[in-house]
């Protein structure tokens, strides 16, 4: 089965967010930090390798944290910064605030040189359900943008005035056009960025997800469900059955992707 997801949205996303680059003085970049990597979208990355990037690692309670940093650190280069945070958490907004003005600070010492006021504008961009709409609330300290705990909720751009002389452009998520590497497209289905609907056979994914999560977390995977892994024996622990002598897998399969989700397995990153 091979999973690709690019619905009619996404191309408009990317063309409006195309057009709006002009007006864009500072990228916010916002990766799932249960699995970063697999989270930097090609197509975003060729529109906007010109402009100053602050890569958000967020979802960093769900994840690895010292995983996490280690695969932050290339991040941090002349014209481009990280920060690693939680977008749902209260205060998680200041020193983003600061490291939009770090790297917008050219454009704000020139205008100031000759007495004008500069507004920052900076632009979220991220694959679907990483919490862009969610961080651009935070950042205004108010909810202004539609936010959901699955992705495509945010359909076009909009501007938003966050205060410190800054506006944010929330974007939808998008993805690119041919998840080619079949590695990615699971992590990306495993995070929530890809629909449920789409997918056909759920418990072969949730077999990949156990190999997959096995190989740096297999203790915290055998705390929750037991020595065998398997989905018949996760199913007999659960007593998941659609009769006396047959389990419910698709169930258990699901069950298990929403442990993930949810952070109830562990801290856990994928990349």
């Amino acid at each position: 089965m091979k999973i690709n997801w690019f619905p009619g949205h996404m191309t408009k996303a990317l063309k409006e967010i195309s057009m709006q680059l002009s007006k864009v003085d500072v990228i916010l970049y916002v990766l799932d930090c249960r699995a970063p990597i697999s989270s930097i979208n090609p197509s975003l990355n060729k529109l906007v390798d010109k402009k100053p990037i602050l890569y958000i690692f967020n979802k960093l309670d769900l994840s690895d944290e010292k995983r996490v940093r280690q695969l932050a650190q290339p991040f941090k280069t002349q014209t481009s910064d990280y920060c690693m945070t939680c977008s749902t958490m209260s205060g998680a907004s200041k020193s983003i605030r600061q490291k939009i003005k770090d790297l917008a600070r050219a454009k704000t010492e020139k205008l100031q040189s000759k007495g004008i006021r500069a507004v920052i504008r900076a632009m979220v961009i991220g694959v679907p359900n990483s919490g862009k709409s969610t961080l651009a609330n935070n950042l205004c300290g108010k909810a202004k943008t539609v936010t959901g705990n699955r992705p495509g909720v945010t359909k076009s751009t909009q501007w938003i005035a966050i205060g410190d002389n800054i506006e944010l452009c929330d974007t939808p998520g998008t993805l690119y056009p041919n998840l080619a590497d079949q590695d990615v497209a699971k992590k990306l289905y495993f995070i929530g960025s890809i629909k449920d609907e789409i997918i056909g056979d759920v418990t072969q994914l949730a077999d990949d997800f156990i190999k997959m999560a096995s190989e740096r977390y297999l203790t915290q995977l055998t705390e929750r469900y037991g020595q065998d892994l398997s989905l018949p024996a996760i199913a007999k622990k659960r007593n998941y059955r659609l009769s006396k002598d047959e389990y419910d897998l698709e169930r258990t399969a699901q069950a298990l992707l929403d442990d993930f989700r949810k952070g109830r397995i562990g801290r856990i990153t994928l990349d």
